[in-house]
């Protein structure tokens, strides 16, 4: 198999599959008949997998790669879920860090084209059932599965996991989850399973409240992280990884219980290497010094609220460059922006990319300094020419955005 011909399957998953993340509404399949069917059709090699189930608003990625790096510094072979990727396919499915094998990838779209007719999958449908065979192939110790979208009617919701943890619930995909915290909580709290603990890493007592009586409702241990007190940290920055980084140990504790290994020196360092461990990037992700350049993936109010408050104790003048999709409430995000700063709006090239002139009278109606562009790397080479060493870059808004930026540039830098 040539790169050419991985490259090829890869874009014919792409075509076949509608794709939620770069299709939008139209590419969104709730319901878990169609992973049924799949799991079904390649011997449900989730049923031989140990999982641990990790939902909720923010902080999903950040959380489920701490505790894959923790179970790694333990000794364990651990697999790794997480979606979206930001350059490369291979990245939503990892073991010990190391991305999927483009050779199995290859093969396993050969699969996929015989699926009988009446299987209609959808883009991460696909790529679940991907994960589930890839780790029992590689007879991983643990299976970390992020959940795409939600929790009840996600399509990694087929799995009963030894343990799940929602890390927070806020306002996000108000169009699929509901328009209120409360209805977007309850479908959240579809992953609590029977018997099986849960941690919640929500400290809103409405939405805590919602969780906890799911959890009774199905007797399954309600355990609340925001009651720890710890001075662990981590080296992924961002003021909010403290949140998440309580809902790891919430589930270290409760894997302890199972009779699981892990000792405190285990924790302690698999929490200050991540990066090394799992190869995890984008959240508060220093770019380079020279000038300093800092990348976030925070895309919905509450994650940009964090970041762009992390972004004021900065005393820097800034350059924010920014980019949306077409769901994105961007007079939400006008009321967010950070002070001292000067902007740069760029549309991210997908389908489901906001070009800025589409927003231009909001930017008038803010009264701030801003320049629009046709690409997120025409933002990024003014604002880095615009740039002095006492000032910053940074770089958000979208995945999308922050995966852009790093596919032109990660490689020159290294």
């Amino acid at each position: 198999m040539t790169n050419g011909q991985y490259q090829e399957a890869v874009d014919w998953l792409f075509v076949q599959a509608p794709n939620y993340q770069i299709d939008g509404l139209k590419a969104y399949k709730p319901g878990l008949e169609n992973i049924t069917k799949l799991c079904d059709f390649f011997g449900n090699p989730q049923e031989k997998i140990k999982c641990i189930h990790i939902g909720g608003t923010n902080g999903k990625g950040s959380s489920s790669n701490m505790l894959a790096s923790v179970l790694q510094d333990a000794g364990y072979k651990v697999g790794l879920y997480n979606s979206p990727h930001l350059i490369d396919f291979t990245e939503r499915i990892k073991v010990n860090g190391k991305n999927c094998d483009k050779k199995f990838i290859y093969d396993f779209i050969q699969k996929l084209k015989t699926l009988p007719e009446d299987i209609l999958p959808s883009f991460f449908e696909f790529t679940t059932i991907m994960a589930f065979e890839y780790f029992y192939q590689q007879g991983v110790d643990f299976a970390i599965i992020e959940v795409g979208l939600g929790g009840r009617l996600d399509s990694t919701n087929i799995i009963q996991p030894l343990l799940a943890a929602i890390t927070n619930v806020q306002l996000d995909h108000q169009n699929i989850l509901g328009d209120t915290i409360e209805e977007i909580a309850s479908e959240k709290a579809g992953i609590i399973k029977t018997h099986i603990p849960i941690i919640s890493g929500e400290e809103t007592d409405t939405v805590k409240n919602i969780i906890r009586q799911k959890a009774k409702l199905e007797n399954a241990p309600f355990i609340d992280a925001t009651t720890l007190q710890t001075d662990l940290a981590s080296d992924l920055k961002g003021n909010y990884q403290k949140k998440n980084i309580r809902v790891v140990l919430a589930l270290v504790e409760e894997l302890k219980k199972l009779n699981i290994s892990i000792s405190d020196e285990n924790i302690e360092n698999g929490l200050l290497h991540v990066h090394q461990n799992t190869g995890f990037i984008g959240r508060w992700f220093e770019f380079s010094q020279d000038p300093l350049t800092i990348c976030d993936t925070g895309h919905n109010q509450a994650g940009l609220e964090y970041v762009f408050s992390q972004l004021n104790s900065i005393d820097r003048h800034k350059h924010v460059i920014l980019g949306f999709v077409i769901d994105k409430k961007i007079d939400e995000v006008m009321a967010l922006l950070p002070e001292n700063s000067e902007f740069y709006f760029a549309k991210p090239s997908i389908n489901r990319g906001r070009h800025p002139e589409d927003y231009e009278n909001l930017l008038q109606e803010s009264k701030i300094s801003y320049k629009i562009f046709d690409s997120v790397q025409e933002a990024y080479l003014s604002a880095k020419e615009q740039c002095t060493k006492e000032e910053m870059i940074f770089i958000g808004g979208s995945n999308f955005v922050v995966g852009e930026f790093l596919e032109k540039n990660l490689e020159i830098s290294e």
